[in-house]
């Protein structure tokens, strides 16, 4: 390898040396290319050392190098936002500055260069003191420019020149740690795909595979994957089947399979196979854009938390400015004075909450939760009733085959089948594909049919030994087509009142039997809803237009406090207001398009991953795995995420109010007061940006469960 250097081997890591690592490119699209290797289980950049790590489990150390020899930067280029990203990296030359006058001052004799040398390194902090004077009155800078001014005054250098060292340095962490946590969003928004292969039908009737770009994706148009590609779309595999690494958009750690019939979306990388997907969702609304949306707006948004900090942390100032009288009454001493003016409370107050935010709406999104900014973490977390759709939310919203009745002796049970999943299998309807499913797992054996005629919202038709096929809904077969239903009225009522959503089908002009089907609930949704109890919620509500005998049963089953059943769509949004209007905070889980009122209504919606796209608009945070617990641990990382907040709320005024009291009382120097005050806020960013981790709470019930 005439680029990459070997730097360690073992069996479950790989150490590159590359100084090609240093340039500019979009590190994080190469290294998502990198990740869907066989066998790779991370992969880590150190740009300053231009060293690249491989995480490994049994994989072929021949083809990570293959690929590494096949790099080339340009084929990375950064995008707006990465760009964005860098062009807020913070300067080092206020360190170095301020570091040299530190040295300077102390070396030189002469105190008119000390004074010179002082001035000139401070110069900035007073230019940014005047400036926030005049346009925000007093602030923190204002205190800490008063403070070196004071220490000059007195020709205490060290203290001057120290001080402002350590404020430049205290200033680059800050800005730095909140730099990280804006890449730590950044890092959900993939770089977007620029081309895609197309399957195009010719006028000679003849179909090629064509490159096109990704911005001329149509919806309905038939796009192919291959190997170590990135999917470009939202939508359903209609041929072959490959195992897909979806780490970077639900955070699952092994690659899944995924064959015909399944739903795949953008951002995801084919580990192995090739599939053609129908594309669903193309351009910006796929999930990928959507995430790029919500990262920009969430860089910029402010909680209502957020603004109290800050507006707490502008309240104190003047109760600093105060104590620096105090101490100069009690000490007639400047150097007190000045000390008191390095601890004010306003940087930790003002930094640590907005960097807390983003670092847990980062890792949620590397979890598959996709919240739409701090706003919602926050209403999530006071949520104390939390209201659900059924179908799709409590339920899978995927029909199974529970019952087959036949109503003709010649016909067995799996003939029925057959001949329904014979015409039904190359449609993408949820009934038809459960059809499909039972018949396989019953022994599909295929019967001969004619062309198959969908018709809209009713069923389809097709002709088998020449006689016509009719199935679907009973207006279609009975009113449509006037198949008479008369003589199975009582066995079709039973099958209603179990709850069952019945397909009807039709041979000859007879109606031939039925095909039962029901919906189930989630395995883990009355552990979900258990858990959302633990976390404060004091009720749950089922919302649904099911008959209410149907809907009782489900949630009966998961748990669930309340239900309403037999609602039309605005009848949802109307028991949302009613239980806001009764004080309650309110979260709604759904779906639906039906579901997007109820939505924009509540306090704070969450959307399933399989939901309508007007749902996930309408949703401020979104499921990019389907399953229900999503929902329980959005609502841990909230309340975990708000806790901490609060925490750091606590140590920043409990901390720096020791520290104004040392100074107040003489005790601490001008230069003490500045390490103390700049480490409590370097301290509280650390852990901020640390964010909150739900992996040990995980563990537990994993243990539980056992």
């Amino acid at each position: 390898m005439e680029r990459f250097r070997p730097l360690h081997r073992s069996k479950h890591r790989l150490r590159y040396r590359c100084e090609c690592l240093k340039r500019r490119f979009n590190h994080e699209a190469w290294l998502n290319e990198l990740r869907a290797i066989r066998g790779v289980k991370n992969v880590r950049l150190a740009e300053a050392a231009g060293s690249i790590v491989f995480y490994i489990d049994g994989a072929d150390i021949r083809e990570i190098e293959a690929h590494l020899e096949r790099f080339d930067p340009s084929r990375y280029p950064l995008d707006a936002l990465d760009e964005a990203m860098l062009r807020q990296r913070p300067p080092k030359s206020g360190i170095v500055r301020s570091a040299g006058a530190l040295a300077l001052a102390q070396a030189v004799p002469s105190d008119p260069a000390k004074l010179l040398f002082t001035l000139l390194a401070s110069s900035p902090l007073y230019r940014d003191a005047i400036g926030e004077l005049f346009t925000e009155g007093l602030t923190s800078r204002v205190l800490e420019a008063t403070a070196v001014g004071v220490s000059t005054a007195r020709k205490d250098y060290l203290a001057a020149n120290g001080t402002n060292f350590l404020l430049e340095v205290g200033e680059y962490i800050e800005e730095s740690s909140e730099q990280r946590s804006n890449e730590l969003l950044a890092e959900l928004a993939k770089s977007e795909i620029r081309e895609a292969w197309v399957q195009k039908k010719r006028e000679s009737g003849k179909v090629e595979t064509v490159k096109v770009a990704v911005e001329d994706l149509k919806i309905g148009d038939i796009v192919v994957v291959s190997t170590g590609d990135t999917i470009p779309v939202d939508g359903h595999i209609v041929e072959g089947s490959a195992t897909i690494n979806q780490v970077a958009m639900t955070g699952e750690s092994e690659p899944v399979l995924r064959e015909r019939g399944d739903r795949v979306i953008s951002g995801t990388v084919v580990v192995e196979g090739e599939i053609k997907i129908w594309a669903e969702k193309v351009g910006s609304e796929t999930a990928t854009a959507r995430i790029r949306e919500y990262i920009l707006a969430t860089l910029n948004e402010k909680s209502s938390v957020e603004l109290r900090a800050r507006r707490l942390a502008d309240k104190l100032v003047p109760v600093t400015l105060g104590l620096a009288g105090v101490a100069w009454m009690i000490n007639r001493d400047w150097s007190a004075v000045a000390s008191v003016l390095q601890g004010d409370y306003s940087c930790a107050l003002k930094l640590a909450t907005p960097v807390a935010f983003k670092s847990s709406i980062a890792y949620a999104g590397r979890e598959g939760i996709l919240i739409k900014g701090p706003k919602a973490i926050e209403a999530l977390a006071e949520a104390d009733i939390f209201v659900f759709d059924k179908t799709g939310t409590l339920t899978y919203g995927e029909l199974e085959v529970v019952s087959v009745s036949t109503f003709d002796e010649a016909w067995s049970e799996d003939d029925l089948l057959n001949l329904a999943a014979s015409a039904e299998e190359h449609h993408f309807h949820p009934i038809a594909h459960a059809v499909v499913e039972e018949a396989k797992r019953r022994g599909f054996s295929h019967m001969h049919h004619e062309e198959v005629k969908f018709i809209v919202a009713h069923g389809v038709q097709t002709e088998v030994n020449g006689k016509e096929v009719l199935i679907g809904s009973r207006h279609f077969l009975e009113e449509d087509s006037g198949i008479d239903f008369s003589a199975h009225e009582k066995k079709i009522e039973a099958c209603l009142l179990e709850g069952k959503t019945i397909l009807y089908v039709a041979y000859d002009g007879k109606l031939l039997g039925t095909v039962g089907m029901r919906d189930r609930v989630r395995e883990n949704a009355s552990e979900v809803v258990a858990r959302l109890k633990e976390l404060g919620v004091k009720k749950t509500v089922m919302l649904t237009g099911d008959i209410e005998a149907k809907a009782r049963r489900i949630a009966e089953e998961a748990g669930i406090d309340e239900v309403y059943a037999d609602l039309k769509p605005t009848m949802k949004a109307q028991i949302i207001e009613r239980l806001k209007s009764e004080g309650a905070k309110v979260a709604f889980v759904g779906d639906g398009i039906n579901d997007a009122p109820a939505m924009s209504r509540a306090d704070v919606s969450v959307c399933m991953s399989k939901g309508a796209n007007i749902a996930k608009v309408s949703a401020d945070i979104e499921l990019l795995k389907d399953d229900i617990e999503g929902v329980a641990e959005a609502k841990e990382l909230a309340v975990k995420t708000l806790s901490l907040i609060h925490a750091n709320f606590g140590a920043t005024v409990g901390i720096n109010t020791m520290i104004l009291l040392g100074a107040v009382l003489g005790r601490l120097s001008p230069l003490a007061t500045a390490v103390l005050h700049n480490g409590t806020t370097v301290g509280l960013l650390g852990v901020s940006l640390g964010g909150v981790r739900l992996e040990k709470e995980r563990k537990k019930r994993k243990e539980k469960r056992a």
